[in-house]
């Protein structure tokens, strides 16, 4: 068996002891008149070693580990259950790195902790702040057709309609949080399958054409695709991804403008769908917080055109579900490029 680095200081501890011991036997034994046989004397030595050994071994751990918890009992982050006696070495080199790491990965705790609880303030700030906007509007309006402006049928219309819309948007907020709170707590559970990914994009442009007309954008894809291209993923949560995508490219695409949509070749293994606009872009230093939630580059005119602001949040949560990448590109006044990759269908 190696001997063990860390019993060092009680080794040479008990080397220099036994020296001592032998040194002095051996003056005794020479100028002594009752002669010791000189086996006794090398038997006494051996065993004076061994005793002394593991008497130093013990009694520094111990002295050590006493010190070690008065320590852990003084200085708040550290627990005195997390301290083992078994760990308690001489090698103090060793224990100091032990003692290090420990601390490093508490302090990496308390941080951990620290910037949960800051995004936890900044959540629920967040989350006051987009409901209470609809909400008093719905209620200013709702106050004002009590007060009498009900008996004008012109503003109790044009009032009801103002209404409807805050209401629109407190439940478009709602459910994306609803989203958001699953994804993060439940984990998001996929029904992976096999599908055309063009048939998906195709339903999206549909589904929001009118939206898209009331801007004068046209949806459109970048070529005509000869045939389908299969993907492997959930089809509904995929859908999910373009539609919040497409969405954002009416919003803050220019009127008069296009968004298109393009499912190329990433690698051997994946696709790569992309939704590009020529809208105005986004400036760089922006770019790396754009997928946090509720972050809008620009407040007042993102709240305008209504949405929750989780949507690109919900994105990124949904294509890491399915292991991939979430990609963007933009040039400020010339347009963006939101795109994901997808696993190629074998």
């Amino acid at each position: 068996m190696k001997f063990k680095k860390t019993y060092s200081y009680a080794l040479w501890s008990a080397t220099y002891l036994t020296i001592l011991s032998s040194s002095i036997a051996i003056i005794t034994y020479f100028f002594s008149t009752d002669k010791l046989n000189l086996s006794t004397a090398i038997i006494a030595v051996l065993i004076l070693f061994i005793i002394s050994f593991f008497i130093i071994q013990y009694r520094t751990e111990h002295f050590i580990y006493r010190r070690l918890k008065k320590i852990y009992e003084n200085v708040s982050i550290l627990d005195v259950n997390d301290l083992r006696k078994q760990s308690v070495t001489t090698d103090i080199e060793k224990l100091s790195n032990r003692m290090q790491k420990y601390v490093e990965g508490k302090r990496l705790e308390i941080k951990s902790l620290t910037e949960r609880d800051s995004f936890r303030r900044d959540f629920l700030g967040n989350v006051a702040h987009e409901l209470k906007t609809p909400l008093f509007t719905v209620q200013g309006y709702i106050l004002t057709l009590l007060e009498g402006a009900m008996d004008d049928k012109n503003i109790r219309e044009k009032y009801l309609e103002r209404a409807n819309k805050g209401v629109e948007r407190l439940v478009a907020v709602t459910k994306d949080l609803d989203m958001i709170a699953k994804l993060e707590t439940d984990g998001l559970k996929l029904n992976m399958v096999v599908f055309n990914i063009l048939e998906v994009i195709q339903n999206v442009f549909d589904l929001f054409e009118m939206k898209a007309k009331k801007r004068n954008i046209t949806l459109k894809f970048d070529r005509i695709y000869d045939f389908p291209v299969f993907v492997v993923g959930d089809v509904e949560k995929t859908e999910q991804v373009l539609i919040n995508l497409i969405v954002n490219s009416i919003k803050y695409g220019k009127p008069n403008g296009t968004t298109v949509v393009a499912a190329d070749n990433y690698n051997d293994n994946k696709y790569v769908i992309r939704v590009v606009d020529n809208g105005e872009g986004i400036e760089q230093k922006y770019l790396s917080r754009l997928f946090e939630r509720f972050y809008r580059v620009d407040q007042s005119r993102s709240r305008d055109q209504g949405g929750s602001g989780l949507g690109l949040s919900i994105v990124k949560h949904i294509v890491e579900a399915h292991n991939q990448t979430v990609l963007l590109k933009s040039t400020y006044g010339e347009g963006s490029e939101f795109s994901f990759t997808m696993e190629k269908a074998k």
